[in-house]
């Protein structure tokens, strides 16, 4: 299944928010990092389109976990931004550049991700587009 994961990343990578969607399963349940879960595909295209209004990113240095039995699997990376435009209750963005850790983590279930989990650090991101 680290296939699929890796069409997802692939598709992220490129901004293919339809080649993200095509890696889910309908029901997705989407556990946003310090956030609520949203379930389905139109709930998580939502917060695609927030996401890249808010932030332009590309993830690097990706290494894909499987566990035994494809059923899970998870993924470290780290994430190299620019805070585009001001997400509420945040900073102010001014098109600062952010470099950051993190995981995420996957259920899996006849080819597609059933539940992502993506966790980072919030206070180490604030820290770097904080101004001053």
């Amino acid at each position: 299944m680290t296939q699929t994961v890796q069409a997802y990343f692939d598709a992220f990578n490129a901004g293919d928010v339809a080649g993200m969607l095509a890696c889910l399963s309908d029901d997705v349940a989407h556990h946003v990092n310090e956030g609520q879960i949203r379930v389905g595909k139109e709930k998580f295209a939502e917060f695609c389109a927030h996401m890249n209004r808010c932030y332009r990113e590309t993830l690097t240095d990706m290494v894909i976990f499987e566990a035994e039995g494809g059923t899970r699997a998870a993924a470290e990376y780290i994430v190299n931004g620019t805070y585009l435009e001001t997400d509420a209750g945040l900073p102010a963005a001014s098109g600062q550049s952010y470099r950051l850790p993190a995981g995420s983590f996957f259920d899996l279930k006849d080819g597609k991700i059933t539940r992502v989990t993506t966790y980072y650090n919030l206070a180490d991101w604030v820290k770097q587009v904080s101004n001053g």
